[in-house]
This record gives C-alpha cells, structure tokens and sequence, in this order.
C-alpha cells in the first residue's frame, strides 16, 4: 500500500481530485468557518477567566486556540470570496468567452497596456484558483507555526520551572544542565526562526548545515514539524506561494494594529482603570458584571448603593493569594504542590486524610483573615473571611460587615493585605471602592 503513490493509476486519480478539489474546499470551508465563528467566543471568554484567574497554562492554551480561530477565519473568508469570484469567472468566460481589446475600441496606447497588464481572461481564472488553492492549504500551515512558536515557549516555561527553578535537584543539574539546555532552546530557537525566514539558507551551506542538522532534528521533533515539513518544502519550490506565503505575514500584523487601534474621547478620563475615590469600576459590583466576559476584578460589593445594614465583600481566589499564604504560615505548605492540571478520578478514599485536609484548610482560612484587613472611610472592621461562591460559581472568599452606624451618602472601602519586606511589615491595597449608603 505504501508504494501506491508511483503507479500510473494514483497519479490519475490525484489529478481528478484537483480539478475536482475546489468543491471539497468551498464544503469544508464553509463548516469550518461556522465552527470557528461559533467556538470563538466561548475560546476567548476562556482566555478572559484565565488571565482574570491568573492561571497560565489554561490562558496560554486558549489564547494559541483563540489565535488559531482567527487566523483560520480571515483565511477562509478570504478563501471563500476568492473561490466565489473564480466560480462567476467561469460563469461569465461561459457566456462572453475571452476578453475581446479589438471591440473595447481604445487607443493604440491603452490597447497595449492592457494587453500586457491584463492579458487574457483565461490567465486571470488560472490566477485565481491558484491563489484560492494556496490560501486553502496555507490556512492550516500557519496553524502549525503558531502550535510550534507556543510549544518552544512552553519548553522554555517548563526548563525554567522545573529544571533550573527546583531547588530539589543537585546544583550540577539544575544550573549546569537547566542553564545550558536553555541557552540551546533560545539559540537553535533564533537559528530556525533565521532559516525559517531566509528560505533555507543554513541548509545550503556546505559546513554550516553540518553544525546546524543537530538543532534541525531537535526542533524538528520540538515543533511537530515532521507532521506538516513536506507541505512547507511543497510551498518552498514555488515562487507563487513563496510570494504569497510572505505577503500574508504583513497583512496579519496590518489587521492586529487596526483592531488594536480606539478612538480617546478623553485625555484624562478613561473606562478601564481600577475603582478609586473619583471613579467606580463596574467589576468591583456584582449587579452590574452582566455579560459573559465580565469577571469581578479582585474584590467586589453587591452594589454602588447598599439599602441594607450590613455589606457583603467578597474577594476572588487566585493562586497568588495561596502562594502569599504559604509565605505566612509555611506549615500549610505541602510537600508537593498540586496546583495545576490534575485528574479527578481516585481510586478508593482515604478518610484520615480527609480530615487533616479539613483541619488544614480551618487553618488556611485563619491564615487568610490575618493578611487581610477591610477598612471603611479609614475605620477598620472585623472581618471573618469564608469560603464562599461568587456570581459566576467562581470560588473565592466572601464575608459581612455590619454599617448600620454610618452616616447616609459616599463612603470608601479599603481592601488591604499585609506585606512583609525584608523584616518589615506594611499593607498593600488590594482595592478601593466607592459606594452610597441610604438605608431603607
């Protein structure tokens, strides 16, 4: 079966297939740019909670996802335009056939011209399925160089972390070995990228290439190039699809500035700042984070205007907020930390360690209502911290605070958390936020 591709007859049928290919193009682009428009605001929703709950390997994941969506969209609409013109092309070529200059009756000059910058309908319709082709199979190529960029910058991550960051291993490997193997990660990182971008030129060099083939296989296998290498080489000897390959990169970044780009209305008054004492952040109130990508920014109160004696603080989880715990009361560090991607099937339950881990986290929760401290209009309140779950079933740390006693109108609460630098003891301001008071 795997000698198949040399026989007369596979050739055949590989030559029906693209003529026939355009069909198969327009049925799966079309599919694909459904799913892509209807996975890409779950995907960037995704990213949003990650970077709002500080967990790196879900964000990166999702972002390389959400990057991927919409690279496959722009080219795929693109792909689906073109190919609809090249269908009305040989619609029209049905109908009018070639393109007649004799009867348009212009001047000898402009005949010329258009002759040569034109040149016949038929060179237009080849133009077209070629540039329709290419953009279909580039699409899923540049999927590939953005799952390879972010696997290099993963193996980058986790040499850092667990290798050259791990304070358990021997200093010979952790230094000598993490250091070294990192410093091969970013220069054979440099020298694909410097081949990449000048179209082979290490492997043309005669003694240059024989150094540069070890980096080759290493990040041949680092980057899953093997599975997509022979459509790069496919692209490489074709000077239209080298051409066109290139030109898409500009147009990206293009497209990444205008969608960055914002109109100011304003050169000192912004929407995107934390709360203060002159402005009021809606993700610091739970009534009003009613949209899907909407998340509490560390801390928030029911409302602007509280009407009842008494007013809810809750504080969203992250893991830095565990770390700093750990810094307080190392005795609730565990020996290996299991934050990060883990399974939840376990087999059989061990009782005991329920109730130590029950026993710990009454400590962890009295750890935590020590660091941090509430204050309101410079007035701090007792605080009893539990744990607790937000408006979006996020997890997090919530408690009461009695206000009957303050006076109707504008009054500030202080979030703050201790901080502990070089023996010396401060507090840190987690949030500042405004609210009105008119009980009923």
């Amino acid at each position: 079966m795997a000698e198949n591709y040399k026989h007369s007859s596979f050739k055949q049928l590989l030559e029906k297939l693209q003529e026939e290919s355009w069909q198969l193009e327009l049925i799966i682009s079309g599919f694909a740019i459904y799913g892509l428009f209807v996975a890409f605001d779950p995907i960037s929703i995704t990213v949003k909670e990650s970077q709002n709950e500080q967990q790196i390997y879900t964000f990166i994941i999702s972002l390389v996802a959400m990057v991927s969506c919409a690279i496959l969209i722009f080219n795929l609409l693109l792909h689906v335009i073109l190919r609809g013109l090249w269908i009305g092309a040989l619609g029209l070529r049905y109908v009018s056939g070639d393109i007649e200059y004799e009867k348009l009756k212009y001047s000898q000059k402009f005949t010329r011209y258009l002759r040569r910058k034109v040149g016949s309908f038929d060179k237009y319709i080849a133009t077209l399925e070629n540039y329709c082709s290419i953009i279909f199979a580039i699409s899923f190529l540049l999927i590939f160089y953005v799952l390879a960029f972010t696997l290099i910058i993963i193996a980058i991550a986790l040499i850092a972390t667990f290798i050259i960051g791990n304070e358990e291993l021997p200093g010979w490997l952790s230094q000598g070995f993490g250091i070294t193997f990192m410093l091969f990660i970013i220069f054979g990182m440099i020298l694909t990228f410097f081949d990449f971008i000048t179209q082979g030129w290490l492997k043309k060099k005669q003694w240059i290439s024989k150094i540069y083939f070890p980096v080759y296989w290493v990040f041949s296998i680092l980057t899953l190039s093997f599975l997509y290498r022979p459509l790069v080489y496919n692209f490489l000897d074709n000077k239209f699809g080298k051409r066109l390959s290139f030109l898409l990169v500009p147009i990206y970044l293009v497209i990444l500035i205008i969608t960055s780009l914002n109109y100011r209305t304003s050169n000192y008054l912004d929407t995107d700042q934390s709360s203060s004492s002159i402005y009021a952040n809606s993700q610091n109130y739970e009534d009003e984070i009613d949209q899907k990508d909407e998340f509490i920014r560390g801390v928030a109160i029911p409302s602007k205007v509280i009407k009842n004696n008494f007013l809810k603080i809750f504080i969203h989880y992250s893991e830095n907020i565990e770390s700093r715990v750990f810094d307080y009361n190392e005795g609730l560090k565990p020996e290996k930390d299991r934050r990060g991607l883990s399974t939840n099937i376990q087999f059989g339950t061990d009782w005991a360690s329920l109730g130590t881990r029950d026993s710990l986290t009454r400590e962890y929760i009295k750890t935590f209502n020590e660091i941090y401290r509430v204050e309101i209009d410079s007035v701090e309140f007792d605080n009893d911290f539990i744990l607790a779950q937000g408006i979006r079933s996020d997890l997090g740390f919530e408690t009461y605070v009695g206000i009957k006693e303050l006076s109707e109108g504008k009054h500030m609460l202080n979030v703050s958390r201790k901080r502990i630098r070089e023996e010396d003891t401060s507090w840190w301001r987690v949030a500042n936020i405004p609210f009105w008071y008119y009980p009923d």
